[in-house]
């Protein structure tokens, strides 16, 4: 894989194909979690995880998978990996796991993460099938985590709160004053909502100003003909 793939890879993944403000996909973890960082950050972290591994899993079967049958075995795949990840959540962060609850094992269902399979790693090499799961997961995770940071801050005033679920000896950042009445629309479904668009529009923008300042920069000078 050349350095331009993975370049490519790249951005897509973080920015121009990103899951939750490019093609608005797992809206119910990206709204229901991020009440706050913490729990949008760990939920992506463990989203990536299944992402990698899986894409991995299935561009090195993807040449012994009966085509009728892909859809199946790429869920089981996906259902064998949110398995191990449930289970390390529940024994070594088993506060935080009580918080996310249902929706690591929902990532079976996510379609961020099925998508990637049926549409990049089916199809490519397992090199640029786990560094896709990667970069599509990290797109994912600053998402969440500034959503939910922006959610947390205006409805408790706080950043990273619930940090000591999942190390013990930190505590959230209280960022507004203690007495700060908080701002109850931005910890509910309708903030998430407002918010989420929002961040929808300055992707838009920035990425048209981006355009507008391509269109207008001159085209590089023709190479003059030399005379032989």
């Amino acid at each position: 894989m050349t350095r331009d793939e993975l370049s490519t890879i790249a951005w897509n993944g973080i920015w121009k194909q990103n899951t939750s403000l490019a093609q608005v996909l797992g809206l119910c973890p990206l709204l229901a979690v991020t009440t706050n960082a913490v729990n949008g950050i760990m939920l992506s972290l463990a989203t990536i995880l299944v992402m990698a591994l899986s894409n991995v899993a299935v561009a090195s079967l993807r040449n012994f998978i009966p085509h009728e049958i892909r859809i199946p075995v790429f869920i089981l795949i996906v259902a064998a990996l949110v398995t191990v990840v449930d289970l390390l959540f529940n024994a070594n962060l088993h506060q935080l796991y009580l918080v996310l609850g249902i929706f690591i094992p929902l990532i079976v269902t996510n379609c961020i993460v099925l998508a990637r399979v049926e549409a990049f790693a089916a199809k490519n090499p397992p090199l640029q099938s786990t560094f896709d799961g990667i970069f599509m997961g990290v797109g994912m995770l600053w998402t969440l985590a500034l959503l939910g940071g922006l959610r947390e801050l205006l409805g408790n005033g706080t950043l990273f709160g619930g940090i000591d679920m999942v190390f013990p000896s930190l505590q959230p950042i209280q960022l507004l004053p203690a007495d700060y009445p908080g701002f109850l629309l931005g910890l509910l479904p309708p903030g998430a909502f407002i918010l989420l668009g929002c961040l929808i529009a300055w992707k838009n923008w920035l990425d048209a100003r981006a355009a507008a300042r391509a269109r207008r920069q001159p085209p590089a000078p023709a190479a003059a003909l030399g005379c032989h």
